[in-house]
């Protein structure tokens, strides 16, 4: 059984390896702060291990120039793993966001792209049915953009977990066995498909995937993905995304706030490494960030039409 194996691992990777040991119980320390913007719950977790991703250089030269720390090769020798099906293998993240946080490598060396491997996703969060399982596109807050990867966090974590199903929402297709919605939140950005079948699941993936804008320097559309496993049916949040960091990431001085949002920020928990931002950041600020990483109201509009026009 994979759940079996992975608590195993915990359980052995948080006593024989010191840095995971060390983060996980920082971790239970975290402070937090929470806001509400429109519908939903937004928290902040002070969490300066993860100042390695949220600073992370992910252009083509910083990237060419480092090992890429999800090859087997280079990884820590303490770091083990469990392998699923033939083609991942299921780490322990010693950075964690999540009380248990995974980090999920494809085995061999390819760029973090998920056409093709969506279904990938939703056979996780199955056998996974504890976690949420999410990707951050290549320039959408992943920090290893030229490995596919994906990574999963405990349920029970993430605000939108619960609130998804209370927040307006218009329906956009209906399918055997799926339904496609748009979130009513701006300014987070949502599709939703809440699904029975994975094929169809599929399907209403591939409608929004495709309807969703590819600029020319890219290789796929931006976006960020969660998806989870509950009582039978799967719920994917999909977050069409217009820019990868927002501009106060690059502000000078007081104004700089160091928080590049990926999937685990518009699931509802925004990481700050510096505790400086985690005492400052305000809900104004949140939402500014979300207006400026998200794609607006009127061209989640836009790609709704498209997706209605090919279904």
């Amino acid at each position: 059984m994979i759940k079996e194996a992975v608590q195993n691992l915990f359980r052995e990777q948080l006593t024989d390896w010191k840095l995971a040991k060390d983060n996980y119980e920082a971790l239970s320390q975290a402070k937090t702060n929470e806001f509400k913007i429109n519908y939903c719950t937004c928290k902040v977790q002070f969490n300066p291990a993860r100042i390695t991703s949220s600073a992370a250089k992910v252009d083509a030269k910083s990237i060419q120039q480092r090992p890429c720390f999800l090859c087997g090769a280079n990884r820590p020798t303490e770091q083990k793993g469990v392998p699923f099906a033939e083609r991942y293998t299921i780490l322990v993240n010693p950075y964690p966001i999540f009380p248990r946080h995974l980090t999920i490598p494809y085995i061999s060396h390819s760029k973090q792209l998920i056409k093709g491997r969506f279904a990938d996703m939703l056979n996780l969060a199955k056998e996974l049915d504890e976690y949420i399982v999410f990707y951050n596109g290549p320039k959408s807050g992943a920090s290893a953009p030229d490995h596919l990867h994906f990574q999963a966090g405990n349920k029970g974590f993430l605000p939108i977990e619960k609130e998804w199903s209370f927040i307006p929402k218009e329906r956009v297709v209906k399918h055997p066995g799926a339904i496609l919605w748009r979130i009513h939140d701006t300014p987070r950005a949502t599709f939703v498909i809440e699904s029975d079948n994975l094929p169809e699941a599929e399907v209403l993936f591939n409608s929004v995937y495709n309807a969703l804008e590819l600029k020319p320097e890219d290789e796929e559309p931006m976006m960020n993905i969660l998806a989870w496993y509950e009582k039978g049916i799967w719920i994917t949040c999909i977050f069409p995304r217009e820019k990868h960091r927002p501009d106060l990431y690059f502000a000078e001085g007081d104004k700089n706030l160091l928080i590049s949002p990926a999937s685990v920020d518009l699931g509802g928990m925004f990481i700050s490494p510096l505790e400086k931002d985690f005492n400052k950041i305000t809900s104004a600020e949140i939402k500014y960030i979300l207006n400026e990483v998200c794609v607006s109201g009127n061209k989640l509009r836009t790609i709704t039409q498209q997706i209605k026009s090919t279904l």
